[in-house]
């Protein structure tokens, strides 16, 4: 993929988020027991920012390209995630038995970050491995 449709799986991503956070509260409690089934330990849906911003941060890193290995890169990536929870809470104040959270907000933060510092540990490892193959020929 070229250019600007290296980001579709972050449009995507982010389209899955809004139509998560547009359901009311009530109709994800009564969701959450067949979540439960199959992750027994789960009592509510707090686990599930960090995993939709640590997925939503891989596939902006996608977008990226070599960019998201830089530290420039990386921090880059965070800030449009927290950015993109800010305006999730902010819609989740107009969806019944909903409210902005800021830990939700931390908890994005989290997961985007986790993610962001995996792909720059890559990139790193990636880069310092090729650098050695060549420097050995």
């Amino acid at each position: 993929m070229k250019g600007k449709l290296r980001y579709a799986p972050a449009v995507i991503c982010m389209l899955a988020i809004f139509i998560s956070s547009s359901r009311s509260g009530e109709q994800l409690d009564s969701v959450l027991p067949w979540f439960q089934e199959w992750l027994p330990f789960l009592t509510d849906f707090n686990p599930m920012h960090y995993v939709a911003y640590f997925i939503l941060a891989l596939t902006i890193s996608y977008g990226m390209g070599k960019r998201a290995g830089t530290w420039k890169g990386c921090l880059l990536n965070i800030a449009l995630c927290v950015l993109y929870g800010i305006t999730d809470e902010w819609h989740q104040s107009f969806v019944p038995m909903r409210s902005p959270d800021l830990l939700d907000l931390l908890h994005d933060g989290m997961g985007a970050a986790a993610a962001s510092l995996l792909v720059l540990l890559f990139y790193s490892l990636f880069n310092r491995r090729r650098t050695r193959n060549y420097s050995t020929r």
